[in-house]
């Protein structure tokens, strides 16, 4: 893998700045470096030259969601050149969901589901971007064959099975899936997990969606599917996963069909390497 450059590599220095503004977060399962700034107000995301398109992307996703309403990062600064690529954003105030306690995640729960509807709710016809069923099943079978998927991203269950023979349960829905994404296209976030949510821990309000690099057009189980799959390792019980969804559901203003929260449950780790 080539060399990330970190931030003072790419961006123009500030008078008495440098490498030293910035302070490293962590890198992703991409390779990405993520660096913090020392004022706590700026993001900077560093790939290698090899991966500026999708960094690229993600940019124009970023700014084309701010246009739309919906609370987020915004962009402030990029580079790109030999060396690599460079995004700033502004940080979203708050702290993601998944550093919640249950009974606070619990409390908030409602106006994340609002939330949730609202970004779903936003004209398709409108959103330049796609994350289709046939564009994730394409990029399972490219991870998939090069024996990329993480393992520890499946469900339990499935962590000692073949991601092929995984991958080869999910293939004949896929029909009947693409029927129901045509019906139901909504823009998603792409890979709306807790970590993804920030809430003002003062009012438990959504302050923004974060890691958008994955926003497109799609079925919206796609994200709903993620997003309850991810509170159950917050909730006590099943009991209380169980209450969790209904509330989600019922608040967001549908009934959940289980087999399809499956589906994408399933396949969205194959699409990850």
């Amino acid at each position: 893998m080539s060399e990330v450059p970190g931030p003072g590599t790419l961006l123009p220095k500030t008078p008495g700045g440098g490498e030293g503004d910035w302070l490293p977060v962590a890198t992703g399962e991409s390779g990405a470096g993520v660096f913090r700034s020392t004022d706590g107000g700026r993001y900077a995301k560093c790939v290698a030259a090899a991966d500026a398109a999708d960094l690229g992307a993600e940019r124009d996703r970023i700014a084309w969601l701010g246009d739309q309403g919906i609370p987020g990062p915004r962009v402030l600064d990029w580079h790109s050149g030999d060396a690599g690529a460079c995004l700033v954003t502004s940080a979203v105030p708050g702290v993601p969901a998944d550093q919640l306690s249950a009974a606070e995640l619990r409390a908030s729960w409602d106006r994340v589901a609002d939330a949730v509807r609202e970004l779903h709710a936003l004209p398709a016809r409108r959103c330049p971007f796609r994350r289709d069923l046939d564009g994730m099943i394409a990029r399972a079978r490219d991870v998939v064959a090069r024996g990329a998927v993480h393992p520890e991203f499946l469900p339990v269950e499935q962590q000692h099975t073949p991601a092929a023979e995984l991958l080869d349960r999910l293939v004949p829905q896929a029909d009947r899936r693409r029927e129901q994404e045509a019906a139901d296209t909504v823009v998603c976030h792409g890979d709306l997990c807790l970590p993804n949510i920030v809430l003002d821990p003062r009012t438990l309000d959504v302050s923004g969606f974060i890691d958008l690099g994955r926003l497109g057009l799609a079925d919206r189980y796609a994200d709903l599917s993620l997003l309850l799959a991810n509170a159950r390792e917050t909730w006590a019980d099943e009991e209380d996963a169980r209450a969790a969804d209904a509330a989600f559901a019922e608040r967001y203003g549908i009934t959940l069909d289980h087999d399809r929260l499956r589906f994408y449950l399933h396949l969205d780790p194959l699409t990850w390497g």
